[in-house]
């Protein structure tokens, strides 16, 4: 589990950063992004070692030594082969991705958890990213408004976009599955409530107020307001995890 959240927020995170243009911000903002990488892929590869297959460990490495070369390269003049850097390293953490859902026993159901990756890592990417971002203008309060302003859309189209498919996938377990969500467990009942609440209500209105807080250029408040969503969206992934751990596919996590 700790392993695919692990490589969904790095992937997230890195896919975020070619939506930006390295000309209006500053480059430890890259720097930072592929130290988190770096740490994330270093976290999955530690946990993972002892169930992960080869193909696995080798896109980890990868992902490693790429995040390294990454962070040295933004840390030059111009920032040579920099964009080229995020695509590599974020094709190496989508690699160990794939491979980490068809590496186990049962290829059932790879369609969907393959499109929860999919969303989970623009979820959870560009909160943390949109948070960081929010950072930039305390240092730099004369920064253009665009790149939070993109960051901040991205991250409600991702909300809505992995609520679609978190409830396609319960309908489709409740209609099809002869399920129920009157029959589910105690344990079911206890955390499907948290998941939508604090993974996609409370992320939604907040992202909201977020948008509506930067269009006045209250960089701070925004900030604020997107640490909590980072919060929310962890917890969020965190439990949909659990649930599709206890109550089978359908949920999608």
């Amino acid at each position: 589990m700790l392993v695919l959240f692990c490589l969904r927020l790095a992937a997230g995170m890195l896919a975020c950063l070619l939506l930006l243009s390295p000309a209006r911000i500053n480059p430890r903002f890259y720097r930072t992004h592929f130290l988190v990488a770096l740490a994330l892929a270093a976290v999955a590869a530690a946990f993972g070692y002892e169930t992960a297959g080869s193909g696995l460990l080798v896109a980890l490495g990868g992902a490693v030594v790429l995040s390294l070369a990454g962070f040295f390269c933004w840390s030059l003049e111009g920032a040579p082969l920099g964009r080229s850097l995020i695509v590599a390293t974020t094709a190496a953490l989508a690699a160990g991705l794939v491979l980490a859902e068809t590496g186990g026993e049962s290829s059932a159901g790879l369609g969907w958890r393959l499109a929860a990756d999919v969303t989970s890592a623009a979820l959870l990417g560009s909160a943390t990213t949109a948070m960081l971002m929010g950072h930039m203008y305390l240092i730099a309060p004369g920064m253009t408004m665009v790149p939070l302003m993109r960051l901040l859309a991205v991250l409600l189209t991702a909300i809505v976009a992995r609520l679609a498919l978190a409830g396609l996938g319960l309908w489709l377990w409740s209609s099809t599955g002869g399920h129920s969500l009157v029959t589910l467990n105690d344990e079911t009942i206890l955390w499907l409530p948290v998941r939508w609440g604090l993974g996609f209500v409370a992320p939604l209105v907040l992202g909201v107020m977020a948008r509506q807080t930067a269009k006045i250029r209250s960089t701070q408040s925004a900030t604020g307001i997107l640490y909590v969503v980072v919060i929310f969206c962890f917890l969020g992934e965190l439990t949909g995890q659990l649930l599709q751990n206890t109550a089978g596919q359908g949920l999608l996590q």
